[in-house]
């Protein structure tokens, strides 16, 4: 094994066997004094809802089911644990500060019924967050409700759709990049419009010719990632909102990757109509593991009248009250008023770091993308010359010379103790690896990063069985991921005795 695992792998979990495997006839974890009432006979009293299946849980200790637990902690790797490098993901590290805040207790206890005289400090909250945002965005105007970065995109593309509407035709199609997120062309669909695909160019951004030549009245929007998920600026960005506002149609952008212009640029100044944001990503609350995540949704002027309602919108007497007289707005996409706890966290992250903090973060979010890449370039190939921004993507094909794909590469990682970049995607990158280090991340990690991954590199040249079973410091080593998907095994059945 590569003596390079010892220096690289830090962040490691060892095996932890079963608890069933610990278990001893008689081990108890409590003692209790003995019963001075009768016994009670579970199956008289509860019939066919007594569990019979007790009898099968394990016999152990209090100490031995304290550390069996912490040790299982320690599998579930989260960016508090050790560097996430997955790409187009954002995994950057959450601030504790955002925690201390989220949980005060007129902030964690408000209940969303509150008269509006009660809750003016939750109103605040969100009034503040949301000129934030706007300000940040170069937007005029935003609502918090959506739930994630999906439901943002739907409801942005709803927004379009009825403002389209009210100017006589929805239109029939959006336009996607062949280099954009799955949950694009998703959205379009559920928004009732038919998905057309828009090609790339040879440097990895929109084709601008093929755009001239798809774009016509039938087109209601482009939904457009920028930076787009090959990590590349849109460089003809303004050429392509001037091509779509000239035929009438709008200009959505995907916000994922807005840790690469925060403070930088605001894509209000480049001609975006609609944007959907991930708190979650590029504003440091919570990440992932179904929730809660927040997608809130900036635009321009002309779609204001169809956010959803309601809105926070501040009296003559300086009070704010949530107005819900919006005839023209396409109504609820949220219970209530979004993921609060959420929009309390944004809001401390953002003032935490300030105007210079947070154009720095930008800054060092993409100076440790072209560190990875400057370090890997010509050790996996580099399917763009194109500068690269907050993200990096290598191609596995130096490497598939010896039959050795992304995939084994990420699962030999594991071995030295990362968890494994994104692998397969963009699709248009054929054996595709994605790596986005965010500027959560020291020198001293990225180096230990660059240096487990040139091991492997070196693995696949030298010696690439190594890697085809990979990794093998895990409890379980490859897994056939077709059959679990397909057959998950989902309730332990311990062997009979």
């Amino acid at each position: 094994m590569n003596e390079n695992i010892t220096k690289a792998s830090t962040h490691l979990s060892l095996n932890e066997g079963l608890i069933f495997e610990k278990s001893s006839p008689g081990k108890k974890a409590y003692k209790l004094p003995p019963l001075d009432v009768p016994e009670i006979d579970e199956k008289a009293l509860l019939g066919d809802l007594a569990r019979a299946d007790l009898a099968n849980m394990p016999e152990v200790s209090e100490i031995e089911i304290v550390r069996h637990f912490t040790r299982l902690s320690t599998w579930n790797y989260a960016v508090d644990y050790g560097m996430y490098p997955l790409g187009s993901c954002t995994m950057k590290y959450n601030a504790r500060i955002n925690e201390v805040v989220a949980r005060l207790d007129g902030l964690a206890g408000a209940h969303p019924y509150q008269p509006e005289k009660l809750s003016q400090g939750a109103l605040r909250i969100m009034k503040a967050l949301a000129d934030q945002l706007v300000e940040i965005t170069g937007m005029d105007s935003i609502t918090l409700q959506p739930a994630a970065g999906a439901h943002g995109e739907m409801t942005g593309i709803l927004l379009v759709r009825s403002y389209l509407e009210s100017q006589g035709n929805p239109r029939k199609k959006i336009l996607i990049p062949d280099s954009a997120h799955g949950t694009n062309p998703a959205t379009a669909a559920i928004c009732g419009y038919q998905v057309e695909n828009l090609k790339s160019n040879a440097q990895g951004m929109v084709d601008v010719p093929s755009l001239v030549a798809q774009m016509n009245e039938d087109v209601a929007a482009l939904m457009l990632t920028n930076p787009n998920t090959l990590g590349v600026f849109e460089q003809e960005i303004h050429k392509i909102a001037e091509i779509l506002h000239a035929k009438g149609g709008q200009l959505y952008m995907d916000g994922a990757n807005m840790n690469a212009l925060v403070g930088k640029t605001r894509p209000g100044d480049f001609g975006v109509d609609v944007m959907h944001l991930n708190l979650h990503k590029t504003f440091s609350t919570p990440h992932g593991g179904g929730g809660p995540g927040s997608g809130p949704v900036a635009i321009k002027k002309h779609l204001e009248p169809f956010l959803p309602k309601p809105v926070v919108v501040e009296n003559a007497d300086g009070t704010l009250r949530l107005d819900y007289d919006r005839p023209k707005s396409i109504g609820r996409v949220r219970m209530y008023f979004g993921n609060f706890g959420m929009h309390v966290r944004a809001l401390a992250y953002i003032m935490a770091n300030g105007p210079d903090g947070l154009r720095l973060t930008t800054e060092d979010a993409v100076l440790n993308a072209n560190y990875i890449r400057k370090k890997l370039a010509g050790i996996y190939e580099l399917p763009y010359a194109t500068p690269s921004m907050h993200e990096v993507v290598f191609s596995d094909r130096i490497q598939a010379r010896k039959g050795v794909k992304t995939g084994d590469i990420a699962k030999r990682l594991i071995d030295y103790g990362f968890h494994p970049y994104t692998t397969s995607f963009p699709l248009i990158v054929p054996g595709a690896l994605m790596i986005e280090p965010t500027e959560s991340e020291s020198k001293e990690e990225l180096d230990l990063f660059i240096e487990a991954m040139k091991a492997v590199a070196e693995e696949a040249e030298n010696t690439p069985d190594v890697i085809a079973g990979a990794p093998h410091r895990t409890r379980v080593s490859r897994m056939d991921e077709t059959a679990a998907a397909r057959k998950p095994v989902l309730r332990w059945k311990p062997k009979a005795k």
